[in-house]
């Protein structure tokens, strides 16, 4: 395995520079691991399948899905692609490399652990920040046109907010100064996470059932579901933020009940 990613990288280092790499290669690949991961929730959604596993009852319609994927690229390609070439010579300057040697695994461990968890610390309070009234009705609310949320809904957003709390997900890299391969990996895992975050369904492999103070989708789409400014369930990846703030008592209550319900029906 060592092998394949060294040679790999190897490649890549050959034919493009750093810049080409940081910028384009990192476009390019939250690209593909956004609209791979995100768009087969369309589809369920569309054709009814797996429809036991849907939180909400409510589907999108195809306009408000299309509506979804064209402000999307519309984002990603005027302020996503901007800002990561603008912030280019900062993460350069914070000791971002693309060279050899190559990062060991503990060491790419240890920074990814770093990173989820300062941007669950951040990410919380600008979340929660963008649930005052002001915020939410001028800039977050955008992203609660979608009450029944699917998995591209994630990144759906005010230019604003995706700058704002797009903070939240570079501070950990920028304050380390990683190898590209660890930021490339730091975004993978972001990516899958939010837009597991927002797909819709719970299933029976989620992470959230498994992942002690994971959140998943469950989680979120209680967000999602209540379209007022103090609806909780702040946090971004882990919940222990939630749990120590009190912010997800109306989620706990919710399940609590549900819990109940269905011990008295069996």
């Amino acid at each position: 395995m060592a092998y394949l990613v060294e040679s790999g990288w190897q490649y890549l280092v050959t034919h493009f520079s750093d810049f080409q790499l940081a910028c384009i290669g990192s476009f390019l690949l939250h690209e593909s691991v956004f609209f791979l991961s995100g768009l087969p929730f369309i589809f369920l959604e569309r054709q009814g399948f797996l429809s036991k596993y849907k939180i909400q009852t409510k589907n999108n319609t195809p306009a408000a899905q299309g509506k979804c994927i064209t402000r999307l690229l519309l984002y990603h390609f005027c302020v996503n692609l901007p800002l990561m070439m603008a912030s280019y010579p900062v993460f350069t300057a914070m000791g971002m490399r693309s060279s050899f040697p190559l990062p060991s695994w503990k060491e790419v461990s240890a920074q990814i652990l770093f990173y989820f968890i300062i941007e669950d610390f951040v990410f919380y309070w600008g979340h929660r920040i963008l649930h005052s009234k002001w915020l939410y009705k001028n800039v977050h609310s955008v992203h609660h046109e979608y009450a029944t949320p699917f998995g591209l809904t994630s990144e759906y957003a005010h230019p604003a907010e995706i700058l704002f709390l797009g903070f939240a997900t570079i501070v950990g890299p920028a304050l380390t100064g990683p190898h590209l391969i660890t930021l490339w990996l730091w975004m993978v895992l972001r990516v899958l996470e939010t837009v597991e975050a927002h797909c819709g369904y719970h299933f029976p492999w989620s992470l959230s059932n498994f992942l002690p103070l994971y959140g998943g989708a469950d989680f979120h789409d209680y967000h999602h579901r209540l379209l007022y400014t103090k609806s909780g369930n702040y946090s971004s990846t882990f919940v222990y933020m939630d749990w120590i703030f009190g912010t997800d008592k109306g989620y706990r209550r919710l399940r609590s009940l549900k819990e109940n319900s269905d011990l008295k029906q069996t």
